[in-house]
């Protein structure tokens, strides 16, 4: 179905000169798909975020230690260490006309350093500048080209993203290579939108960011940047637009329902609904009973109780003797929701199953016997949920809880498992009301903006990690008097890269004090190792839960009530209060430490000063818009717009409704992309991955 054109572009990258097998897993890895094979196109999305500047040019007296310098040096000797001697390096003493410098070599293979340095030739050297016994060297410089290939030195070299066994080198090589196959692709943008935003053609600003010649170019303000953020936001409100309009064409069916097994699930409820509560489940049964499909967002805080609402949304479908599938996007919250909801059920008939990756053998199939007899009403589950071996005897409602997290392909795949599934889509983040339009636009909102009453407010402190001592202290006689706590970090394993405490590290540190009353949880375990130790705290087995932010979202231990949150720093505002939303659950009173690593930046810093004055997740939501540009809106990346690689909301907002307008506008005029402009969209649509929107368009 891909347009011919870019087939080059979507080869595996060991169709590149010198990228094998193991490379390219890297090379995956580093471009953010460790899960496939990288195709050449990802290494175009994979942009520089720094520059080398390689345009200071001194002579050797004048060259200053700690920088980046290109000199021209005469090569004078080689000191070549004896054989048998590896931790000994192979020096080159080089001088110029005001003094002399030591090129330097570890673990020397052949002859490549003689042939590259003959003695008494000149060659332009670009690495950084050190001082070794008196004497300024370079070691193991970057560059070493003749006097008349000068030229071939990059004025300003672009650093990329890397992964650990994946050099510098290697990587920007094969970028290079990739941008030597783009084709001639005919021009999607609307003519006089690119001339009023003075935007270059989708080649020109891909040769730019990755061929930089100055800093500006790879600045999210500069042309070249702007251009790749606007083809795929465009590319992305085409997919969404198909996929609301192939969504809404279809007349819904109405779930009218008695209302009895709402009334027992209500009785049973320990608690009344919230005035916010009540007004969502007005408008939800209201879609519900209607003839028109429903597609809606139900956007809540923290603990504003969206679990209750999407039940008793199942059981009006119920009552009408339709099925509900209740998707959610890992394992971990999946069975966290069926336990909730089966608390809820309690008497009340309501017949509700889970299907995981881990339901094998004959349990699978007596579950998917059930569920296509109709002797289930809610399937809770991972995308185990869309195989295709899953078939349902009538699914009526689809519910998705973190909505961004699926794919298009993955929400068609869910309500194709039915006729006109209705689909309501559930966040835990309040999205900004700057986005959501833009993200959600063609979706009815139901918001949740009250909390249920009885939450404890949760005491929020920054502190320094020199003050960790104090805080395991104090962590040791809040669990004497009975408490239990959270302990998150950002990594898995330790890094030299990056000055953070990872959590099998913190974990160790913690058992030396607490010994097995340590757990630890992290996104490499297998789901049910996972598993057992949420039960173990759950149960009370363990007092301290170390994990990274798998329990970010849905985890709900009501006795927990310590969060403390290291290297608070390098997480984004809303995911911090998403961490924070895992205690204060109960009637123990709660607090949440962040502790930071000084100094602070004044973004980091006026994120904490956030997290220390409000607790109200939608103000949170504006303010980390305004702090990150969105960064972490939406619990994806640290910088960049939820679901998009190029995208940067802090430079890039004004594109969004621009973007939405253009996209409307062409599918109201050309709604099966067969104009010229159309069809050059239909190849944007594929280069940026939307093949199952592209798709919709031949399936109709």
């Amino acid at each position: 179905m891909r347009p011919e054109i870019l087939t080059p572009l979507f080869a595996d990258v060991t169709s590149l000169d010198r990228i094998g097998k193991a490379t390219a897993a890297l090379i995956a890895t580093a471009v953010g798909h460790p899960e496939r094979e990288a195709r050449v196109a990802d290494l175009f999305w994979h942009l520089p975020h720094a520059l080398i500047d390689r345009t200071y040019r001194p002579t050797i007296d004048m060259a200053e230690p700690g920088r980046t310098a290109t000199i021209l040096l005469t090569v004078d000797a080689h000191r070549i260490p004896p054989r048998g001697r590896g931790r000994i390096p192979w020096r080159v003493e080089c001088h110029d006309d005001t003094g002399e410098m030591t090129l330097v070599f570890f673990n020397v293979h052949g002859n490549y350093v003689e042939r590259t340095l003959p003695e008494g030739e000149q060659r332009w050297v670009s690495g950084r500048i050190d001082f070794f016994q008196g004497v300024k060297q370079i070691v193991h410089p970057d560059f070493i080209v003749a006097p008349d290939k000068a030229d071939e030195l990059p004025a300003f070299e672009p650093v990329y993203g890397l992964t650990a066994g994946l050099s510098g080198k290697v990587l920007t090589q094969a970028i290079q290579q990739a941008l030597t196959r783009i084709p001639v692709l005919p021009e999607w943008l609307d003519a006089e939108t690119a001339r009023r935003l003075s935007l270059p053609s989708f080649a020109q600003a891909l040769n730019t960011v990755h061929h930089p010649k100055s800093f500006a170019d790879i600045s999210p303000e500069s042309p070249a940047r702007r251009r790749l953020a606007y083809d795929e936001i465009l590319a992305g409100q085409l997919a969404l637009h198909l996929l609301r309009g192939r969504m809404t064409q279809q007349h819904g069916r109405a779930y009218g329902g008695d209302g009895h097994i709402r009334s027992a699930i209500r009785q049973n409820l320990q608690f009344a609904l919230t005035g916010a509560q009540t007004r969502a489940l007005a408008e939800i049964e209201a879609d519900l009973s209607g003839s028109a499909r429903m597609v809606r967002l139900l956007q809540g805080d923290v603990g504003s109780g969206k679990t209750i609402v999407a039940l008793l949304a199942a059981a009006q479908v119920a009552e009408a003797g339709a099925q509900s599938a209740f998707m959610a996007p890992t394992e971990i919250l999946a069975r966290q929701h069926f336990a909730t909801l089966r608390g809820f059920c309690h008497d009340s008939g309501l017949r509700i199953r889970l299907l995981t990756g881990r339901e094998k053998g004959r349990e699978r199939a007596e579950l998917l016997k059930a569920l296509k007899a109709g002797e289930i009403d809610i399937l809770v589950g991972t995308h185990a949920l869309f195989q295709s071996g899953v078939e349902f005897h009538d699914l009526g409602l689809a519910i998705v809880d973190e909505q961004h997290r699926f794919g298009v392909h993955q929400r068609l795949a869910i309500t194709a498992k039915g006729q006109a599934v209705d689909f309501l889509v559930m966040t835990a983040t309040p999205i900004p009301r700057t986005l959501l339009l833009t993200l959600y636009g063609d979706m009815a909102v139901s918001r949740l903006d009250e909390k249920p009453p009885g939450r404890t407010p949760v005491d929020t402190r920054a502190m320094p990690i020199e003050r960790v001592g104090e805080i395991v202290d104090g962590l040791e006689r809040a669990i004497a008097s009975g408490a239990r706590a959270y302990w998150i970090c950002p990594l898995v394993d330790e890094s030299d890269e990056v000055e953070a405490m990872a959590a099998e590290a913190r974990a160790a540190s913690l058992r030396e004090r607490f010994g097995s009353r340590v757990g630890l949880v992290h996104g490499r375990m297998k789901g049910k190792e996972k598993d057992e130790v949420m039960a173990a705290f759950a149960a009370g087995e363990i007092d301290i839960l170390v994990a990274t932010t798998v329990v970010e979202v849905g985890v709900d231990v009501p006795e927990a009530s310590i969060m403390v949150i290291e290297n608070a720093e390098r997480f984004g505002l809303s995911q911090l209060h998403q961490l924070r939303g895992r205690v204060g659950r109960g009637a123990a009173r709660s607090s949440c430490l962040l502790l930071y690593r000084p100094p602070l930046g004044e973004t980091a810093k006026q994120r904490l000063e956030v997290m220390r004055d409000t607790d109200d997740g939608f103000r949170i939501a504006e303010e980390d818009l305004k702090l990150r540009g969105g960064g972490d809106l939406l619990g994806t990346r640290q910088s960049g717009m939820p679901g998009f690689m190029l995208v940067d909301a802090a430079y890039h907002l004004d594109l969004l409704q621009i973007a939405r307008d253009d996209a409307r506008h062409l599918l109201e005029i050309d709604p099966r992309l067969l104009s010229s402009r159309g069809t050059a969209a239909r190849i944007l649509l594929y280069l940026f991955a939307r093949d199952e929107a592209a798709q919709l368009l031949v399936s109709g």
